[in-house]
């Protein structure tokens, strides 16, 4: 099942999205979900934590997906 998060601006950084999606409970955890590699952006493992999001693109972790949806 695919979860949707609307944003109402232009990007969100993926750590802040980990967060807003309920899969990291801090920004300390965010941090590391996304260093040891086990974060996957539009299908490719991202290590960098301020990547801007923008409507569109997805984010899985542990076998959840969040898509990110534009909220004007």
């Amino acid at each position: 099942t695919m979860e949707r998060i609307l944003i109402h601006t232009d990007f969100i950084k993926l750590d802040s999205l980990l967060k807003l999606a309920g899969l990291a409970g801090t920004g300390g955890e965010a941090k590391l979900l996304v260093q040891e590699g086990r974060v996957l952006v539009n299908g490719e493992v991202c290590q960098m934590r301020g990547k801007k999001l923008r409507g569109g693109d997805t984010v899985t972790l542990d076998g959840r997906t969040v898509a990110v949806g534009q909220g004007k």
